[in-house]
């Protein structure tokens, strides 16, 4: 991952809601990747993920690849 400046802030998802509030963060990245954290522990590390990576995820998540 060549660059990891976060060029928005982090955004919870919209469908995180309850009595939990489990849910991952995401935001930006100047490449145009994404960086990823747990949005109950933002403390806890931030996973980088270059642009053609995360696209592969969405794609999959649109495919239903990750479904049981």
């Amino acid at each position: 991952m060549k660059n990891r400046e976060l060029v928005t802030a982090f955004k919870k998802a919209s469908a995180s809601s309850g009595p939990t509030n489990d849910c991952v963060e995401v935001a930006h990245t100047a490449d145009g990747g994404r960086a990823v954290r747990d949005s109950k522990d933002r403390d806890g590390g931030t996973q980088f993920h270059a642009p053609a990576a995360w696209a592969a995820f969405v794609g999959g998540v649109k495919a239903g690849a990750f479904e049981a």
